[in-house]
């Protein structure tokens, strides 16, 4: 059987040994880092032919890792993943070389799926996609974070009211 090399980018550390155990079983050789630096030094060394990506990390963007891994692997697949999915994010990884975009909590299959479509074949719909009201909750989140946590801006931004917002933030996140 042929070696799949795969580098694997993320930096929620249960996450990432979480996955790198999957996709062994999967039967890929599983490179792991934890932030963009580590990231770009193993994208020179492991010769990958897939990598998986996450776009927001501690230390910058994944863009910056996916930019990289086509540097040094330029017929690597990449899949970029994210919690925090926007279409103009979209585009950016799909211009940086990425050949798909998941939202997280992605299934171990989907990101198979994903890094093994070729050409025009796109993959199938994921088995469990994320709900509407996740979606929401996510987004809202987004925006929380990028304005600081500050609670007034953020329902500023998202054109709603103060109590409102924090209602909806005082509830656990929608499955």
């Amino acid at each position: 059987m042929e070696d799949k090399r795969l580098l694997i980018v993320d930096d929620d550390e249960i996450f990432l040994n979480r996955l790198g155990r999957s996709m062994e079983r999967k039967g890929f050789l599983t490179t792991l880092a934890g932030s963009v630096r580590e990231g770009i030094e193993k994208a020179q060394s492991a010769n990958a032919d897939y990598a998986v990506v996450d776009l927001r990390l501690e230390d910058g963007s994944g863009l910056d890792v996916v930019e990289a891994v086509r540097k040094y692997s330029p017929d690597a697949r990449i899949v970029m993943l994210t919690g925090y999915g926007n279409i103009a994010s979209a585009v950016a990884a799909v211009k940086a070389g990425a050949v798909d975009y998941l939202a997280k909590p992605a299934d171990v299959d989907d990101i198979i799926n994903a890094l093994n479509a070729t050409g025009n074949e796109k993959p199938a719909p994921p088995e469990n996609p994320m709900s509407a009201d996740r979606v929401r909750w996510e987004h809202i989140q987004r925006v929380y974070e990028l304005c600081n946590h500050n609670m007034s801006e953020t329902a500023r931004r998202l054109n709603m009211h103060r109590r409102t917002l924090q209602r909806i933030m005082a509830k656990r996140s929608p499955q």
